[in-house]
């Protein structure tokens, strides 16, 4: 076992811990009075260290992983000052929105971890292209790459409109949702498929569907942004557009699926039995999240959904849990980057136990707000998921720190 890779591998799930502990505080804080805390501040802190700290330092591991099976652990050398300077930008925005929220200390951080995101596509860039084999998941690790890119233009836009106090509410949302749009949808999505489909490259897969589906999400990926923007007034054609764009990615993931099937003898011949069934979860999870943006094309739904906290929050849940923290968690697990033990995958299904009831919780009370029904004790309740998902990482992380039995 690659111990460099253990290593941070192992800081990930402790990243993925404190993710989990500032979501103890702000539902703590929502069920029961704590005026020392800002919410807002604590918001900022748990949103963009579960970005930076927890899936863009993991995707980033990973990433280096597939280089070293190609030309060596030394590899890993090479990224070591990266990986530290991504992790110190990460903990300065961890600590920095926590006290002072959008302000010099954490826009310096947030600005330092996008420079470290330019230097590591280029990099990364720069040594795909000098592996002599050219593979589809090349494709998808440059788009994602390119993506990530691309998101730190909203990013920016919002540290301006922060930093020089500018209140305009269809910029501000714009920004963040452009933002978003590019890291869960570009950044995550493509860094994931790549890695996934590297396997598969090794199978009886169809190389010629690898591309069409690379293309139908590529393409989508850009104008799909203008589904966060239906609430604003948009013309006709930009709406067909949309529909297009929407149309793209259901034909690309059915694609993929098709693929999944056809190389299900070596997916279980090759993925762990207990990383089988977490991608899979992320695959449900993923397929659930296109019909929802599917439904969303409906101009009345998007005002609708836009317009209630806990569905939007339940959405972006759904996203970076369900689907991205469920898909990089069974990656790992299938094939055993970090020792896989009994510990270890009860730590894993308490965590995506902490998931499923939290979204539950987050749905009914989303669909309670529509109708302007109080959900009783609803706080309460999700206070207790995000102890679960709390409990169930803390399990994880203490399964990493355990020295594998020898012999």
């Amino acid at each position: 076992m690659n111990q460099l890779l253990r290593k941070w591998l192992t800081i990930s799930f402790f990243n993925l811990l404190l993710v989990a502990m500032l979501g103890v505080l702000m539902r703590y804080k929502i069920a029961y009075s704590l005026p020392f805390i800002d919410q807002k501040h604590v918001l900022h802190s748990h949103s963009h260290f579960a970005f930076s700290g927890w899936i863009t330092q993991t995707l980033m591991v990973l990433l280096v992983h597939y280089l070293a099976l190609k030309n060596g652990e030394a590899v890993f050398k090479k990224y070591n000052w990266l990986l530290y300077a991504n992790l110190f930008a990460s903990y300065g925005m961890l600590i920095s929105f926590i006290l002072q929220g959008y302000a010099f200390f954490s826009i310096s951080f947030s600005t330092l971890s996008i420079f470290v995101s330019y230097i590591f596509a280029v990099f990364y860039w720069k040594d795909l292209a000098r592996l002599n084999e050219k593979r589809v998941s090349h494709l998808w690790f440059k788009a994602a790459l390119v993506f990530n890119v691309v998101s730190s233009i909203g990013a920016f836009g919002l540290a301006y409109m922060m930093a020089n106090k500018i209140a305009v509410q269809n910029w501000y949302l714009a920004a963040v949702y452009f933002f978003l749009h590019f890291q869960y949808n570009g950044w995550f999505l493509f860094a994931g498929m790549g890695l996934l489909v590297a396997k598969l490259e090794y199978s009886n897969v169809s190389v010629k569907k690898l591309r069409m589906a690379f293309g139908f999400f590529c393409v989508a990926c850009v104008p799909a942004y203008l589904l966060s923007a239906l609430w604003l007034p948009i013309p006709q054609f930009i709406y067909f557009i949309v529909v297009a764009a929407v149309a793209a990615q259901l034909a690309g993931w059915w694609l993929m699926v098709k693929e999944f099937i056809r190389c299900r003898m070596f997916i279980n011949n090759n993925f762990s039995k207990y990383g089988k069934t977490l991608l899979l979860l992320s695959a449900i999870a993923f397929s659930i999240k296109l019909l929802l943006q599917t439904g969303s094309v409906h101009p009345a739904l998007s005002q609708l959904s836009y317009g209630f906290r806990p569905i939007i929050i339940g959405y972006l849940h759904l996203v970076l849990l369900a689907v991205t923290s469920i898909f990089i968690i069974g990656y790992i697990v299938s094939f055993e980057l970090v020792p896989v033990t009994k510990v270890l995958i009860t730590g894993v299904f308490i965590f995506v136990a902490g998931i499923v009831i939290n979204e539950l919780l987050l749905m009914i009370q989303g669909v309670g707000g529509m109708s302007y029904t109080s959900i009783p004790h609803i706080d309460l309740l999700l206070l207790f998921a995000a102890m679960i998902l709390l409990t169930g990482i803390s399990i994880v992380f203490v399964a990493c720190l355990r020295k594998p039995v020898s012999g």
